[in-house]
Order: structure tokens, then sequence, then C-alpha cells
């Protein structure tokens, strides 16, 4: 399948993509729109210098006051830099901006204050950071706005100016929204439409919908516009390339669940049904659908896990024993620690890297620091590196590097992620 760079940086150039209306990068692509109330604002950035950046080259194209910063989804990160625009206002004597998201965001929220410590954890592996390294940098803002369905920014009664609709757009999360100029048929997509296959399923996020997603893409397409603003990549400026990238990813995402439903039931397993399906490539070997950040394995598991609950079907795995203890007692009822060294190695130098990982797992997982133990976790650590290089999405890679990183410095043992 194509690939193009890493999503995360992949941002469309600072520009005027229509009249008073600026791509900033923020977190991912964000978005200024000048209206006669002041600029809306999609997305704070980063905080901290990133946000200072944003700050400073709007200014360098208007001085208009922000009547409103919408949040284009609750991912943390996206909006850390509000209270800095809230300050940049106050130093400016404007008024306080409007603080505006889908209502699905403030629970979002509530739950990540609640789990705070795991959200930090999870981005420090995602983004292969230290552990323990963004704890300041996870800033929550709560909106002062919220709506449902749709919100028509109406700058002041009567006015004839543009018009903003934000729309509701559930899709990575299910606070997402969009942003629609209808006279200048410009749509910002936010997390709906980034540069890579729809990142449902990514291994450390909850369930994400995908026939949902495909029902957002179909909405907005349905909107025919002439010119979408992706959260990361370069916007799409045709109107028949629009409609060519949104209903053909939609078509994608639903092909992926009838295909799984159907082999679910012929009842199926997952891994089966990984290693049974065959990607259309008229669907799939596109550069909108580049696995850079998802892939279609990842859509697969999350579809499959919809349906079927958290059982894997080996009926050893409804009650078990722990981590530890299990791999204590297969270590112990190896006749030949050295075979099955010996055996990964094998499977190793015959480039079968996911097999010889499978196999290493034997002595890898076990407590304890014994020679034959802590040499398979070494050689896991390594191959991890190498299966880093073999896949392309960038959460898989990132977590193959992470916890390569976390076991050879001893951390959560065999497994390095704990």
């Amino acid at each position: 399948m194509p690939e193009v760079g890493n999503p995360l940086t992949y941002q469309a150039p600072e520009a005027e993509v229509a009249p008073e209306v600026w791509v900033l990068q923020g977190q991912g692509n964000a978005l200024a729109v000048g209206t006669e109330a002041g600029l809306i604002l999609v997305d704070s950035g980063a905080g901290g210098s990133r946000t200072d950046e944003m700050i400073s080259s709007l200014r360098e194209r208007t001085r208009a006051p922000v009547h409103a910063i919408c949040y284009s989804h609750g991912h943390l990160g996206y909006n850390a830099g509000v209270p800095q625009w809230l300050a940049h206002a106050e130093e400016r004597g404007d008024p306080a901006p409007r603080l505006i998201a889908h209502q699905n965001l403030v629970r979002r929220y509530r739950r990540y204050r609640e789990t705070a410590p795991l959200q930090q954890r999870l981005a420090e592996l995602q983004f292969r950071m230290p552990l323990g390294s963004i704890e300041a940098e996870l800033e929550i803002t709560d909106p002062t706005e919220t709506f449902a369905d749709s919100l028509t920014l109406t700058p002041r009664a009567g006015a004839t100016g543009r018009c903003v609709e934000l729309l509701w757009a559930p899709s990575e999360t299910d606070d997402a929204l969009a942003l629609w100029l209808p006279e200048e048929r410009l749509l910002y997509g936010g997390a709906a439409v980034i540069a890579s296959i729809p990142n449902v399923g990514t291994p450390l996020r909850t369930l994400r919908d995908t026939v949902r997603w495909a029902e957002t893409l179909e909405r907005l397409a349905d909107l025919e516009p002439a010119v979408v603003i992706r959260e990361f990549g370069p916007p799409i400026e045709r109107a028949d390339e629009v409609q060519r990238i949104l209903r053909a990813t939609a078509e994608a995402l639903r092909w992926l669940r009838e295909a799984v439903v159907a082999r679910m039931n012929r009842g199926m397993n997952v891994t089966q049904i990984l290693h049974d399906l065959e990607y259309p490539p008229e669907l799939f070997d596109q550069p909108w659908m580049a696995p850079v950040y998802g892939c279609p394995d990842y859509i697969v598991r999350e579809i499959y896990r919809f349906e079927n609950g958290w059982w894997d079907r080996n009926p050893t795995s409804l009650h078990p024993a722990s981590q530890d203890a299990a791999a204590s007692a297969i270590v112990s009822a190896l006749a030949d620690r050295r075979a099955v060294l010996d055996r990964a190695r094998g499977l190793a130098e015959q480039g079968q890297h996911q097999l010889a990982l499978h196999v290493i797992d034997l002595l890898a997982l076990a407590p304890g620091e014994d020679p034959d133990i802590a040499e398979a976790r070494k050689l896991k650590a390594e191959w991890l590196r190498v299966r880093a290089r073999e896949v392309s999405s960038f959460v898989s890679r990132s977590l193959y590097l992470s916890s390569s990183r976390l076991i050879e410095e001893n951390r959560g043992g065999g497994v390095g992620i704990r």
C-alpha cells in the first residue's frame, strides 16, 4: 500500500485558502475564519511555543479580535493552548472568546481528568516519548458553550456577513466537529478527514464506530464542498476530488464492515479473519488510504470487538492466572531453553520476525533475571525494532519502539508496557 510521511507532522503550509480564511499549524491543521464579529478559530494548538507561533502568525495577517475558539475534537493537545489565547485577548483588551465544542466533549474531558496518569502514559507510548515527560502538557480547558447536531455562528442579529456553521462529525471521536462555509463551499473536515486511512481501532484507544465514520464522510460529501481542509495533510482543492476521496473512503469502511461480519457469521475468530481477508486494491491502494496512522487490520479488530466482546475464544483466557505465574510455569516446563532461543533466532534469520517473537515469548515473558530470560528479552527488544521497520502504521511503529526501549530499560519485564 502507498505510504506518505508521518501524519502527525504532515501539515499544510500556512496559507490564506479563501478571503480571510487561514490555515494555521497547531497540533494539526488549525483554521482561522474572519467574520464581522471577529475571528472564528478551530483549535488553539498544543500550548507553549506552538501556540505562541500560531498567535504570532495570525497577527501578521489580521488584527481582528478572536470571537470564538471551536474544539475540533476532544483529544488532548489540540486545545491545550486555550489559556494562551485567552491571555492574548485580555492583553489586547478584547472580550474573552467563546469556547465552543460538541456536547460529548464535556464527558470526554471528565473521563480524561479521572484517568490523567493513564492518558499521559498512553500518549507517551504512542508518540515515543520518555515516561513522565508530558505531564505538564496535558492542559484541559472546558468549553463555555456546547451544541448537539449543528450550530450556526451568526455574528450579530440581522448581520449579513459570512455565515459559519459547525456540524457534528462523529469519526475519530464522538465529539468531533466540522466547520462549513456555505457561500465559499469550504469545509474544515477536522478529525473526520486525514491523509491516511481512518484510524479506527487504534490499539490504545477506546471504541470507534466504523459505519458511523462512513456516514459522516457521506454526509460531508453531500454538502458538495469545493475545498476540504483536512486535520493532517494538504487541502483537497477540487470538487471532484473531494467527492472521490470522501465517498471512496466511506465505501472502504463499509466494505470492511461487511467482510468482517460475513466471516464472524461463519464462526471465524479475529486472527482467522485477519489472515483470510484480501483488501481490494481499488479501495485500499489509494493515496488517501495510506496506512500511515491507522491501518486496515486495526479496523478489522475494531469491528470484531464491537460485536464479540473481549474474549478471544480460547477457554484458557476466561479466568487467567497472573502473567508472571503463567510465564514461570511455561518456562519451568521447557525441557530445553536453548532450543527455544535457537529456534527463535533461526526464524529471525529467515526474516520471520513475527514468528520469532511468538517463540521468544516462551522465555521473555517470565519474571526474574535468569540468563536465558535476559537473553530472550534482549532478542525480543532487537526484533521489535526490526518489526517497527517492517510496518507502515505510525502507531504500530511507535508501540514496537516504545516496548523495545522499555524492555531494554528493564521496565515491565518482557512485555515492556504495563
